[in-house]
């Protein structure tokens, strides 16, 4: 992106709270990490198997559906995230890519950090842990992970989020209200596996529901504080994503884990230099 693309996302992201920047990410990046998750859901599948728990690895199923066969007789046993196992070559690409970093500095400033909240996640058909209820990301930090003191929205972060295939109303994408993120904390409840927003304030809220819908290398930068949910699956296929975070690395993450250094005038020694570096570290 040049310096004129810049200045439109980030004044789409001020008014709006949210950017979609299509065909972003090259293929060749989507690929790989998909090769890496291919090889994660083939170590799980050894597991499997090795338990007992199924008769057959499903090794001819395709990556959109293979994780699935797996645990379909299993459901309460599927992961529904994968995070510390992120730390792969594949991977890198992805989080450290200039134009995104190039962005993210314009949003948050010069030193930026990798939030500790990177994650990918195959949401199953029908899986009931899958459906994300409306809420705030910093709901969750709040109400969560809060482990120092600090105001969840004094923080200076942006969120992206990636399919690795098509992202769909059918197949669970998101789902936006568009201006929320200039509210302040909105109140989260515990449901049984995720924080929602009380229908109550919801139904208070600009109701321009926006269905953010994406193919592969499409990536979505939005707020912090911008309400949104994740609809169910509806298709047999898993719909297949990533979402990570940065944030003003001057700042504390709030959280116990401080994440990672992807650009620093400061600390140039700490920022991660390249694959192999990602992939020596661990999730902190």
């Amino acid at each position: 992106m040049n310096d004129i693309q810049i200045d439109h996302v980030v004044e789409e992201f001020n008014s709006q709270g949210f950017c979609i920047l299509r065909s972003l990410l090259p293929l060749s990046v989507v690929r790989r990490a998909r090769s890496e998750l291919e090889t994660l859901v083939e170590e799980r599948a050894q597991e499997f198997a090795a338990a007992g728990k199924v008769d057959s690895t499903f090794s001819e199923d395709p990556f959109e559906t293979r994780l699935y066969r797996l645990y379909e007789k299993h459901p309460d046993e599927a992961p529904s995230d994968f995070r510390a196992e992120l730390h792969l070559e594949g991977f890198f690409d992805v989080f450290f890519f200039p134009p995104i970093l190039d962005l993210v500095e314009r949003l948050v400033g010069a030193e930026v950090r990798i939030y500790p909240n990177y994650t990918v996640r195959p949401k199953l058909p029908d899986h009931a842990r899958t459906l994300v209820l409306w809420h705030q990301d910093g709901g969750y930090t709040e109400h969560w992970h809060k482990h120092s003191e600090g105001k969840i929205v004094e923080l200076k972060m942006v969120n992206l989020w990636t399919p690795l295939v098509p992202a769909r109303v059918e197949n669970g994408c998101m789902q936006f209200l568009a201006g929320t993120h200039r509210l302040e904390l909105l109140p989260h409840v515990q449901r049984e596996f995720y924080l929602e927003i009380p229908e109550e304030h919801i139904e208070t809220l600009p109701n321009d529901i926006i269905d953010v819908e994406l193919n592969p290398g499409d990536v979505v930068v939005f707020h912090n504080m911008l309400c949104h949910r994740g609809l169910t699956n509806q298709t047999q296929s898993i719909r297949w994503s990533i979402d990570w975070r940065y944030q003003d690395a001057t700042q504390p993450t709030l959280r116990a884990q401080n994440g990672h250094l992807a650009r620093s005038a400061l600390s140039p020694d700490r920022v991660v230099r390249d694959a192999a570096d990602w992939a020596s570290r661990s999730f902190e």
